[in-house]
Parts: C-alpha cells; sequence; structure tokens
C-alpha cells in the first residue's frame, strides 16, 4: 500500500451505507478457506485525500514549476491542484464502515519540521500525521488483523512483519471507456499469483485540466461510475488467469461499488 479528520463534500445527499462494515465476518462459510487473493475485496485509491485542504503544502515530489507556483501564487495554484488531488470523501473509519478493506496509504516526509513529521500524501501533504492513523500493536492488541504490504523491498527484507508490494493495475486514463479497456488488457496478460488490485479511478492530465478550468477530479469521476460499476458487476474473483481480487476506487460511499464488489464473491458459490 502506497493503509482523523472530519469528511468533505456529501456527493448530493447521498447516504453512505454502513451495512458493510462486518461483511466478512458474515460470509458463507463456504468461503471461510478461501484464500484472500482469491476472494473479491473493495478499496479506496489514495484513502487519505479527505483531509486536503487549502492549506496543505504541495508535495516535494511534485515538478519545481509546481511547487514554485505554489510559493508564488498559492492562492490560485493550491485551490486548482486541491480539486484534482482529491479522491475521498469519507474518513477512513467511515470507509471502513462502508466496507473497504484495501486502504492505499501514501506516506511522504514533509521537508519542514522533525524526522517523526510524516504525512500521507496525494501531490499535496494531508493535514493528518501517519501517528494519527491505529498502528498495527495498537489494532493486533485489540484481536484485529492486517496485512500491511510495503513497496519497498529493502524495508520489506528488515522488517518480517510487513509483507511485499501488492500490484496495482493504474491505468492512467481519463475515459471510463479507456480504463476499462485497459483493465481487460490486464486480464488477457494473466493476474498475479498472490493479492492484487485493479484500479477503477480515473486519472486527469494536464492537457485535461487546461481544457476543462472548472472541472475537479470529483466532477470528472462521478458521472463515470455507473460505467465502472457494471464493468465491476461482471467480474468474477477466483484462482482463474482473468479473475479480479482487490478493486479499488475514487469517492467511496457515491455509488453502489463496495456492495457490487462485495457481492461477485456470491460467484464463489455458483450464486
Amino acid at each position: 500500500m502506497g493503509g482523523q479528520v472530519s469528511a468533505s463534500g456529501n456527493f448530493n445527499n447521498l447516504p453512505c451505507p454502513m451495512d458493510n462494515a462486518d461483511w466478512m465476518s458474515a460470509l458463507c462459510p463456504g468461503l471461510w478457506d478461501v484464500p484472500l487473493h482469491h476472494l473479491s475485496i473493495p478499496g479506496s485509491h489514495d484513502t487519505m485525500t479527505y483531509c486536503l485542504n487549502t492549506k496543505s503544502p504541495i508535495s516535494h515530489e511534485q515538478s519545481w514549476l509546481l511547487q514554485l507556483l505554489g510559493k508564488v501564487l498559492p492562492c490560485v495554484t493550491r485551490p486548482v491542484v486541491l480539486k484534482w488531488s482529491i479522491t475521498q470523501a469519507l474518513n477512513i473509519t467511515e470507509q471502513l464502515d462502508a466496507g473497504v478493506r484495501y486502504l492505499d496509504l501514501r506516506i511522504a516526509h514533509m521537508l519542514q519540521g522533525s524526522e517523526k513529521n510524516l504525512h500521507f500524501v496525494h501531490m499535496v501533504y494531508t493535514t493528518a500525521l501517519v501517528e494519527d492513523i491505529p498502528t498495527l500493536r495498537q489494532l493486533w492488541a485489540k484481536g484485529q488483523q492486517v496485512v500491511l504490504s510495503y513497496e519497498d523491498e529493502g524495508a520489506v527484507s528488515r522488517h518480517q512483519e510487513l509483507w511485499p508490494g501488492i500490484p496495482y493495475w493504474w491505468g492512467n486514463k481519463v475515459k471510463a471507456q479507456e480504463l476499462v479497456c485497459y483493465l481487460e488488457h490486464m486480464k488477457s496478460c494473466g493476474r498475479p499469483d498472490g493479492l492484487f488490485v485493479a484500479g477503477i479511478n480515473l486519472t486527469e492530465n494536464l492537457e485535461y485540466v487546461l481544457v476543462h478550468p472548472s472541472m475537479s477530479l470529483k466532477k470528472m469521476t462521478l458521472p463515470s461510475l455507473p460505467y465502472l460499476c457494471a464493468w465491476v458487476r461482471e467480474q468474477h474473483p477466483g484462482p482463474g488467469g482473468r479473475c479480479t481480487n482487490i478493486i479499488a476506487g475514487d469517492f467511496i460511499g457515491a455509488d453502489t461499488f463496495v456492495g457490487d464488489v462485495i457481492r461477485l464473491n456470491d460467484k464463489l458459490l455458483g450464486c
């Protein structure tokens, strides 16, 4: 991967479905012995972006031009960057209650501050520090179980409690139809052996932003969710080469996405 502040946005007052909070424990006993990488698991892309705001500085990993504009014209640059950075409105607890079980946590050290000044990041740093999120020790003390994967191979070799990075199929597409074509192509190449993620998240590019100055990632994504969820409902978990595993999306709670992913597990029972 790459896992509290109030959520922002209400998706036109759509209610967030919380009836999936315990969906894993409610699975049919016939699925209890199925490997996790053969189940269908909902995830959230860039999980922590609900706590970005205009006071959040631009990440030092962004281009020097964007960083310069952020310093010279912060009142103009930061709002534009912000509206293309936010991928979630529900906070992490609400996402978990909605049924999300894969958290995409991007962590970076802000140049200013102490060595422990670790923030979540997606183009800009979040207002939440990493230490604000429950640790593995805290979760284990409560009898909760977490699979923590990390993309840094060096860190994984030094810390046996970490799993290797989970592959993420990122289409980097503006249009939903092109994203689905990419995902179908990846399926035709065969699924990875273990856990992996198919991301149904759309991604803007500079050309799109310049041509659509009044748009945002939210405005670009929401109209495409019914089409993307229709693709989700056609998927099948399991060991087959074209099977899916974790499916991650943006703006959890704005559509039927989480429930659609969970119900795919019924196909393993022949339902």
